[in-house]
Parts: C-alpha cells; sequence; structure tokens
C-alpha cells in the first residue's frame, strides 16, 4: 500500500512539473484583435480602412473586402500582422482599380460641420468626449476621451463613413477605458 501511495504522488508530481513548465499563455480575444485591427486600418494613410472588413476566429484574422491596388492589399495585411495576438492573416481582398468618377471636393470647414454632426447623432458616442480637432484637405484630425477601445472604433468608422472623409487621423492612449483620442 505505502509503495503505491509513493507511485501515484511521484506521477502526479510530474504531471503537475510538466504543466507547470509548460508557458501559460492567454489567448487574446477575437473581438479585441478584430477591433485593434480595423482601427489601425482606418487610421493609416493610404489604406482604405472602410472597404476592408476584418475576421478573427481563434488569433486567425481574415481580411475581404475590395482596394484599388496591390500595394494597398500588401500594406493592409502587413497592418495585420503586427497586431498584438494575430496568429495568421488571411487576405482576401480582391484588387479593383477605381472607375474614373468626378470627385466632389467638399471644403474642409463643411466636412468638419458633416463630421461633428455624424458625431453628435451617435448615440453610442454619448458618454465619450471626441471632437474634431481640424480637418486638412479630407484629412480628419480627431481629438478627445474615448470611454472605450469600442468607442474610439466607433468613432473612427463613423468619421470614415462621412461623405469627403479621405482619412482618419487618431490614435489610442494605449489604457482603456477612458484613453484619449488623440493625446496632444
Amino acid at each position: 500500500m505505502n509503495g503505491t501511495y509513493w507511485i501515484k504522488h511521484s506521477v502526479l508530481a510530474v504531471v503537475v512539473a510538466v504543466a507547470l513548465a509548460a508557458p501559460a499563455q492567454a489567448a487574446t480575444p477575437d473581438a479585441w484583435i478584430t477591433t485593434k485591427t480595423k482601427l489601425s486600418l482606418l487610421t493609416t494613410e493610404g489604406v482604405s480602412g472602410t472597404a476592408i472588413h476584418v475576421d478573427t476566429i481563434l488569433g486567425k484574422v481574415t481580411l475581404h473586402g475590395k482596394v484599388p491596388s496591390a500595394d494597398e492589399k500588401e500594406k493592409a495585411e502587413s497592418i495585420a500582422r503586427k497586431i498584438d495576438g494575430v496568429l495568421e492573416v488571411r487576405n482576401l481582398l480582391q484588387v479593383v482599380t477605381p472607375e474614373r468618377k468626378k470627385a466632389v471636393q467638399l471644403s474642409d470647414d463643411a466636412l468638419k460641420q458633416r463630421v461633428e454632426k455624424a458625431l453628435q447623432d451617435d448615440v453610442s458616442l454619448k458618454e465619450s468626449s471626441i471632437s474634431v480637432k481640424s480637418v486638412n484637405k479630407g484629412v480628419v484630425l480627431l481629438s478627445g476621451t474615448a470611454k472605450t477601445l469600442s468607442a474610439h472604433l466607433r468613432a473612427v468608422e463613423t468619421v470614415a463613413w462621412v461623405p469627403g472623409v479621405g482619412r482618419v487621423a487618431s490614435r489610442d492612449g494605449g489604457g482603456w477605458p477612458g484613453a484619449r483620442v488623440c493625446p496632444w
């Protein structure tokens, strides 16, 4: 009896030692990876963030949608690979050359008013304090504080969808909740 007791506890000790020796890594949540990837795409110059859709399953990111060039397709994939927690990127983006369209240039002042209205009308942003710092040739610079990372993403997406917006400039402050949208 004393011999089997010793064997059982020795086996248990070996199992525990092996389990503790293995690195304990907590997987990054897929929703966080998707949000950070989308936010990075939306705020990177030269990437049509609103045209790129992001899905994440078990750390594997899939990019899909249409972009105007092969360079943009590669840039989007590169951005996605740099996000913490991304294990793999599947790039299903289609390169579709843009048809020549007569661009309607909005004045920066008119665009700023449209963006401010879009932010004000978004009920999900009521608890955040996000404003338009400036607009320059279609590039919108946000400032203020987002209550959550999701609110930050929502603000950038809301602004990006306003007709005439070419790009949204925003930097997260790194700590959530209450991180600054633009730390200046």
